[in-house]
């Protein structure tokens, strides 16, 4: 998809297959995920994909004459790349050796709630409406009720440190959708991305060798559905989905496209079930269910109208938050 605007609407059908891309792939990609560690070390096979799909990006947007970014861009992306690479979904591939995909994406669906009060209590941070607050505490007990305190509807308790793990990568990815909102960023919204995954899947490798991954890396015992569910990654979930993503920010409202921080989990959850055999109880449901509904009633139209009356920041740098 082209990175450029255009004045007439957009074809129905592409805005459609745009939405079908973000839902689906990105809510793939945490079985994909899961898939892959399989047989690969988690930080290396995270850093390697980010990092060859982030340059097959820069080179083709530099072969359309894409200007070159420059150091306070690198630099932001430095930081962005890692808060949400790195940090965000580095932690769920870590996690996932112990966490179930479909429970991963679960608390990774908290991550708007995150920003919402995250950016609260930063300084001279936007008080959240009244909506976005009743959002907050109801998704945050759904968190609770799936992680097992003070209570729990869980069939079987969810591996503590996996859980911690997980709750810090929401917490990095929050931080670092925040600090990307108020950075400067290049003309190019792709090249952004391309940036970004160039310099977080480089953090991602450094905390591979500094772990001693490259080490434990067995090529005998890499099976094809490992590699088969890397290469998904890379081409589906890095390159596809986030072209797909950036070209609806553009092409519909950002209410809209929103709506795949709920759709995601419920992908998800559905085929760690489906093709994993991943745990579906009721019990499990019914925390999803909280979770979600916390989720859209922070992200309907009206909360995100409301938050844009309250600040004089009207262009938002909204970065995905799903397993990409």
């Amino acid at each position: 998809m082209d990175d450029t605007s255009n004045e007439s609407p957009p074809p129905r059908g592409l805005v459609i297959a745009a939405f079908a891309a973000v839902y689906v792939i990105w809510g793939s990609t945490y079985l994909g995920i899961r898939i892959a560690i399989e047989t690969m070390p988690p930080f290396l096979m995270a850093g390697s994909r980010f990092l060859i799909a982030g340059a097959i990006l820069y080179t083709c947007l530099r072969l359309k004459r894409v200007p070159a970014p420059g150091r306070t861009h690198w630099l932001n992306a430095a930081v962005v790349g890692g808060l949400l690479l790195a940090g965000g979904n580095g932690g769920v591939t870590w996690a996932e050796q112990a966490v179930p995909s479909s429970l991963a994406a679960l608390m990774i669906a908290m991550v708007p709630l995150w920003i919402a009060l995250l950016d609260w209590v930063r300084p001279g941070g936007l008080r959240p409406v009244r909506q976005s607050v009743i959002g907050i505490l109801i998704g945050f007990s759904g968190m609770l009720m799936l992680v097992g305190f003070p209570f729990s509807l869980s069939d079987r308790a969810i591996d503590p440190v996996g859980a911690l793990v997980l709750m810090g990568a929401c917490l990095s990815w929050s931080l670092g959708s925040l600090y990307a909102r108020y950075t400067p960023k290049p003309a190019s919204a792709l090249m952004g991305i391309a940036q970004q995954m160039i310099m977080g899947g480089g953090l991602l490798i450094l905390a591979a060798w500094i772990s001693g991954e490259p080490s434990r890396l067995d090529w005998a015992r890499l099976s094809s559905r490992s590699l088969l569910a890397y290469l998904y990654l890379i081409g589906f979930g890095s390159l596809i989905g986030f072209t797909a993503y950036s070209w609806l920010l553009k092409a519909s409202t950002p209410a809209r496209v929103s709506t795949y921080a709920y759709v995601n989990p419920v992908i998800a959850v559905f085929l760690g079930w489906a093709i994993a055999g991943e745990e579906l109880s009721w019990n499990t449901l019914r925390a999803a269910a909280v979770i979600l509904l916390g989720v859209i009633i922070i992200t309907t139209p009206k909360a995100i109208a409301a938050r844009s009356l309250m600040t004089s920041k009207s262009v938002q740098a909204r970065v995905p938050e799903g397993g990409g």
